[in-house]
């Protein structure tokens, strides 16, 4: 039978071959065009809908991919905006600590606060992310943009830990801005706002002034503190008849709840050297023209 069929076939092929124009084959043609021509635009216009459907969903998907690309690039944007302010003090405060370090002739080395002093230990410290391996050492002067934050306690290989001045057992030689008199400041372990300095003259004679700055008296060969380097201002000022000798409390210009970026002397060279050494210089300079 299938012999057959195909036998009728190549006949027919065959002879629609062979008859151009006018093939005998042409009123079978039409005819089945006639009956299944509807029928192949019926399956047309019912699988439409299905197509349709398809691409719908094809394109809700590419839609939602789009929504979530863009979503996530407005949160990055966003945070990078937020965060911008925070990187320009970051940037102003190295800037200003590095300018210190130039006017003064110190070497410095910049570092990030990146824990406070557990509240059991009934010291106020915080640890710094530079250690050894950064030229720190203990006894080293530490300060920020606004100025002295402490010194530093011990030191390991990448981190430190800084006592801040606020602490009870801090104790740093300062001087007055107005008449250089010096004192002995003392921490008042609070770190609620700026905190207090308690501050003692060493002529007991000497009473300071409401307003007056103080800064580091200085340590021999610059540890534990560089001298000048800016601690607070006096907010008040206390006399004891007694042994007429005058207190002050020293408003810091650090706000030790708010540490972030800061700075470690690692260098200092002595006033005298230094001294002697620009006087060098201006020697070795050629004087005016011939």
């Amino acid at each position: 039978m299938a012999a057959v069929l195909a036998l009728a076939a190549i006949t027919i092929i065959t002879v629609d071959a062979t008859g151009g124009d006018d093939s005998p084959v042409d009123p079978l043609r039409s005819a089945s065009g006639e009956v299944f021509g509807p029928v192949e635009s019926g399956l047309n216009e019912a699988t439409q809908p299905i197509n349709a459907f398809a691409d719908h969903v094809t394109t809700v998907d590419e839609i939602r991919e789009d929504n979530a690309r863009l979503q996530a690039e407005n949160d990055r944007l966003r945070a990078e905006l937020e965060t911008a302010g925070i990187d320009r003090a970051r940037i102003q405060a190295v800037s200003e600590m590095t300018r210190f370090g130039d006017q003064t002739g110190v070497d410095l080395v910049t570092a990030e606060v990146i824990a406070m002093g557990p509240a059991q230990s009934f010291s106020h410290t915080v640890t710094i992310d530079a250690g050894t391996s950064d030229g720190v050492e203990a006894d080293m002067t530490v300060f920020n943009d606004r100025g002295l934050v402490g010194r530093v306690l011990r030191a390991d290989g990448h981190t430190a830990t800084v006592l801040l001045i606020v602490d009870a057992s801090s104790v740093v030689g300062g001087r007055l801005g107005t008449d250089l008199e010096l004192g002995m400041l003392r921490g008042d372990g609070e770190l609620s706002g700026p905190g207090r300095l308690t501050l003692t003259t060493m002529d007991p004679t000497v009473k300071p002034t409401v307003g007056d700055i103080v800064v580091t008296w200085g340590s021999r060969g610059g540890a534990p503190y560089v001298a000048g380097v800016p601690i607070g201002r006096i907010e008040s000022v206390e006399t004891s008849p007694r042994d007429q000798s005058s207190s002050a409390q020293v408003v810091p210009y650090v706000d030790f709840s708010a540490l972030d970026q800061v700075a470690v002397v690692v260098g200092a060279e002595p006033a005298g050297d230094r001294a002697e050494r620009a006087g060098r210089a201006d020697q070795a300079e050629p004087s005016g023209g011939r």
